[in-house]
């Protein structure tokens, strides 16, 4: 370290970047150097729509929907704590990310960090189950979207399905192919409905469990004594509530899974060590004050054994909180939680084809992937990529065909545990990046963000991913229980992620990466990269000025 306080140079910056901050010498950071493709995206999208590209990827139907079942399942203080402790799981997994993609703030995101620090047989099996995953995803989206408009369309006729399906298709994809500046602006908008209907249903929530509706009936905590705070799933006594928390804790993990996709835009934002940084303290502490408050509230308003929990249409009329004030005597909720609902299939359908895009670019860039893919236009699109993601748009007609729709749902429900599976690597990955950095002497408290809990807080989310990757299918295994199909669903992921990881470890003959010759310089952006930090006469940090700790 410098007698100024700066980090050395010479210590933690490729040798690129000693000589000269010129803007053609950082070009060339952007030119892979085991492949020799350029990196063509470029830094449009602005810090604000970073954060709520993440809130809008995670906060959605899990909540509006979702959350009756997790009370029907646990009870509203076992699915209080599931909700609770998968929050907990989840910001250690961000804390991971946050510093390895705020240290390396480049095209691939957490798929380049598993090549680069543990194996790239590792990174070629994540990114293609990632991308499979997430292509399977989009119509099912697009399904979802469909169905909520249904809400006003009852029955749909078939012409206007396929019409909605069209339109909705196109102006997803539409979104996506205008620049990453429209994107975010989009998913902006989409993130601040959002946020205004959590809070609605909240502060709504509350007023009638205070006796604030028509009928003037308090409610308070009623529920948490009859029938109970916590309940029986599957099995009675402390096993069957046990098997309620567990089974509840499967969907929070659900709910929250989403976040990781925010290293997908390191190479796309301006600004980015300091916009991500920014972005990864901030981003957590919102979304789970949204499910908590949301939980409890929606906890004190329904009783667990009320049977409309678990109805499943995919409109407004699953939603606990149409239940309760509909029940209170408001009659307006329901078009109000239906219209958010559909802003929130919507915008996972277009977040999602956003991630599968950069994905596969990602992948192509490196060499894991055909080098068509790594194509961009001068204004940094990669065409090839998002428009080959594109195509897996056309699926959503099979929802025209029943026996075709049920096809595509087993496909999709076949993707679910991807995003608990990415969650644990992600932590292994930063298992790995901390020892490498300890090895190699290179002081990560200097960085633009960094937490005094690691390595700990990376065993913790490693451990709970595992227990909850392993633990997902569970119920298959109880007494009665049994289905080949959910069997398959709960489990398949992983021997195909495993077949991709041998056979590229076969073919390619590649092998666990050395602590000591761990790769932290290789297009990695220079600390200017950071551009209102620089002007500020502060260049020679990594990503601006240096701040530390947990709770920032």
């Amino acid at each position: 370290m410098s007698k100024t306080g700066h980090l050395d140079e010479e210590k933690v910056l490729p040798s690129a970047h000693k000589e000269s901050r010129d803007v053609e010498e950082q070009q060339d950071i952007k030119v892979d150097v085991h492949t020799g493709l350029y990196d063509g995206v470029q830094r449009n999208m602005k810090q604000r729509h970073i954060q709520m590209i993440a809130i809008a990827g995670t906060l959605g139907t899990g909540l509006f929907l979702g959350s009756g079942k997790a009370i029907a399942h646990a009870g509203p203080a076992g699915a209080l704590l599931a909700y609770i402790h998968v929050g907990t799981i989840s910001y250690c997994m961000l804390m991971s990310l946050g510093e390895m993609i705020c240290y390396m703030p480049i095209s691939g995101g957490y798929i380049h960090l598993a090549e680069r620090f543990v194996d790239p047989a590792v990174g070629f099996a994540l990114g293609w189950v990632q991308w499979y995953g997430g292509v399977v995803s989009l119509p099912t989206e697009i399904i979802s979207a469909t169905l909520v408009i249904g809400f006003w369309d009852t029955p749909m006729p078939t012409a206007h399905l396929v019409a909605l399906i069209t339109l909705l298709s196109v102006f997803c994809a539409a979104i996506n192919f205008l620049g990453v500046r429209w994107f975010g602006e989009s998913e902006f908008i989409f993130a601040m409905i959002k946020i205004m209907l959590v809070v609605g249903c909240v502060v709504g929530g509350l007023v009638i469990d205070l006796g604030g509706g028509p009928h003037g009936d308090r409610i308070g905590f009623r529920y948490w004594e009859h029938p109970g705070a916590f309940a029986p799933y599957i099995s009675t006594g402390n096993a069957g509530r046990f098997a309620g928390w567990f089974t509840t804790l499967l969907q929070a993990a659900y709910s929250y899974s989403g976040m990781e996709n925010l290293a997908m835009t390191a190479a796309e934002v301006e600004n980015p060590r300091r916009s991500l940084a920014q972005a990864v303290r901030r981003v957590f502490y919102r979304i789970m004050l949204f499910y908590v408050c949301g939980i409890l509230v929606v906890g004190m308003l329904v009783p667990f054994n009320d049977l409309h929990l678990l109805q499943s249409t995919g409109t407004a009329a699953d939603s606990p909180f149409v239940l309760a004030m509909t029940r209170a005597g408001v009659k307006v909720l329901p078009s109000i939680i239906n219209a958010g609902v559909l802003t929130s299939a919507f915008s996972a359908g277009s977040s999602g084809l956003y991630g599968t895009s950069r994905k596969l670019y990602g992948m192509a860039l490196r060499g894991q992937a055909p080098r068509i893919f790594a194509t961009t236009t001068p204004g940094g699109l990669p065409m090839v990529s998002l428009a080959f993601s594109s195509v897996f748009l056309v699926l959503a007609y099979m929802a025209v065909n029943k026996g075709s729709s049920t096809a595509l749902n087993w496909l999709t429900n076949l993707t679910t545990i991807r995003a608990f599976a990415s969650w644990g690597i992600i932590s292994w990955v930063y298992i790995r990046f901390h020892a490498g950095l300890k090895a190699q002497g290179i002081d990560r408290t200097r960085f633009v963000y960094w937490s005094r809990l690691q390595p700990w807080a990376a065993y913790w989310s490693l451990f709970w991913s595992i227990v909850i990757v392993v633990f997902n299918g569970f119920r298959v295994f109880v007494h009665g229980q049994w289905s080949t199909t959910d069997f398959i669903i709960a489990y398949v992921n992983l021997p195909i992620g495993a077949v991709l990881y041998i056979a590229y470890k076969l073919i390619r003959k590649t092998r666990m990466v050395d602590l000591e010759k761990m790769d932290f310089y290789s297009n990695v952006p220079p600390p200017d990269v950071d551009s209102n930090e620089a002007e500020n006469g502060r260049e020679g940090v990594i990503g601006g000025e240096f701040r530390g700790g947990c709770f920032e």
